[in-house]
């Protein structure tokens, strides 16, 4: 899951305009060769856009991260921000997109190996990654806040959880959200008790609505998202820990970097990225 507005959503759009997420941070596989965007010469279209001559692009998401991408509980259609920003990518390169399905776990090796053409899913934009996969330009700035059910008093802050011995953090393994719980908010071991791991964000959620964590680190879109969807239910406490950017992620040499930069540069500068803020982050009603 994004905004820096006042709500506690923190969205800063590529540039300037706040786009509050963050998602996930996993060690390397072996390294990878750079990456060189200019490696395939695009010819240009009637728009001033590289022109991709109707090529497939197989995209690859995770479908479990709202609002950045989700299947819709009304339809059970998948949907969010990055499928209405890829789908958009796709229509001004002259493209079709053809979406796939991966767990994080296997989604940034998968790519690096060339299984999918393009891969998102919240991912931040890190050294250690750009060794196994190629990188858009960042398209979202991330920030973490502390999700908490309504009813929460016993802490307001990061410092206050940490002193308690007895509160507990739900975490997925491998993602940003697991390392600024342990290295901001907690005492820096990765094996730390206090940390529960759970293979999505959405069941760390449920498991905090159960009573069996008693906090979730969430960028504040995905935070608005799972509050919006639990009414009464949850909310957010403290300021944000951790600003991170996030962009697509391309096998490495990949010839569709440079034509997704182009394409991102013109929907910032039209207002298209903001128009999705705007959908997601303030219309979409589960």
């Amino acid at each position: 899951m994004k905004k820096f507005v006042c709500v506690s959503l923190a969205v800063l759009l590529i540039a300037g305009t706040a786009f509050a997420a963050g998602k996930k941070e996993a060690s390397p596989a072996a390294s990878a060769p750079a990456a060189d965007a200019t490696a395939t010469t695009v010819q240009m279209g009637a728009a001033g856009l590289p022109d991709l001559k109707g090529r497939t692009i197989v995209a690859v998401t995770e479908d479990a991260y709202m609002p950045l991408n989700f299947v819709d509980p009304k339809t059970g259609k998948s949907v969010g921000w990055e499928y209405d920003a890829v789908n958009e990518i796709g229509k001004r390169l002259n493209a079709k997109v053809e979406w796939k399905l991966s767990s994080w776990d296997t989604m940034i090796q998968s790519v690096r190996d060339g299984q999918f053409d393009v891969g998102m899913d919240g991912i931040t934009i890190t050294d250690e990654r750009k060794t196994q996969v190629a990188f858009s330009d960042p398209y979202m700035v991330s920030q973490q806040f502390m999700l908490v059910k309504a009813g929460e008093t016993r802490f307001a802050d990061a410092q206050a959880f940490a002193a308690d011995p007895k509160l507990l953090v739900g975490a997925q393994a491998g993602t940003t959200n697991f390392y600024v719980a342990v290295y901001e908010v907690l005492d820096g071991d990765e094996q730390n008790k206090r940390i529960k791991l759970f293979e999505t964000f959405g069941a760390t959620v449920q498991a905090l609505l159960a009573g069996d964590v008693d906090m979730v680190l969430m960028d504040a879109s995905s935070s608005k998202g799972f509050i919006g969807a639990n009414p009464g239910k949850l909310k957010t406490v403290g300021g944000p820990l951790g600003t991170e950017e996030f962009g697509f992620i391309f096998t490495p040499g990949s010839d569709l970097v440079a034509p997704f930069n182009v394409a991102i540069a013109a929907m910032k500068a039209d207002g298209t990225l903001e128009k999705l803020n705007t959908k997601w982050f303030f219309e979409y009603q589960p």
